[in-house]
């Protein structure tokens, strides 16, 4: 691997991690579910083979945002460190939480639709649509099981059966 070792971790440094290969697809995704995950304007990630990120201290806390896709985090910190869609091989890491974030070059802005409106695109990164990626089932299928507090104040968290 160029670059030496692939390492990162949460703040507090309660959970390590290290990747065996060069990630993949480095981007930013602007949609709002990783936006509340990040607790910023978009989320910076790029992918591995689930075999090849191990975790070297501690386990990450989980939060299935979907039905679909689950999200690590440090329980201690709050560090986001994972993307993990699980109908997949491939888990994501947060660019942010590797050791040296400046590693990885964005190559594209993905789910632009949600971008918030005064965040400029990057200029040279491709700019991705949702449905770029998914198709319509795969887009109801995420929306339909959304786990997510909604953008608005509720009176009761999570909701009871059959309320929204």
């Amino acid at each position: 691997m160029s670059g030496g070792p692939l390492t990162g971790g949460c703040q507090c440094g309660a959970v390590r991690y290290r990747v065996e290969v060069e990630l993949s697809n480095p981007h930013l995704c602007h949609c709002r579910m990783c936006q509340k995950a990040a607790g910023n304007y978009f989320m910076p990630l790029a992918g591995a083979s689930r075999a090849d990120v191990v975790v070297t201290r501690g386990e990450p806390g989980w939060f299935a945002s979907s039905d679909i896709v689950r999200r690590g985090f440090c329980a201690d910190c709050g560090t986001p460190l994972f993307f993990d869609p699980l109908d997949t091989d491939t888990i994501l890491v947060t660019l942010g939480s590797l050791d040296d974030p400046s590693r990885y070059v964005p190559v594209s802005e993905d789910s632009v639709e949600s971008r918030i409106r005064f965040v400029p695109h990057w200029p040279g990164l491709h700019q991705k649509v949702t449905t770029d990626d998914f198709g319509p089932e795969e887009i109801e299928a995420i929306r339909a099981s959304n786990h997510q507090h909604p953008d608005h104040d509720t009176e009761v968290w999570p909701p009871k059966e059959g309320r929204a």
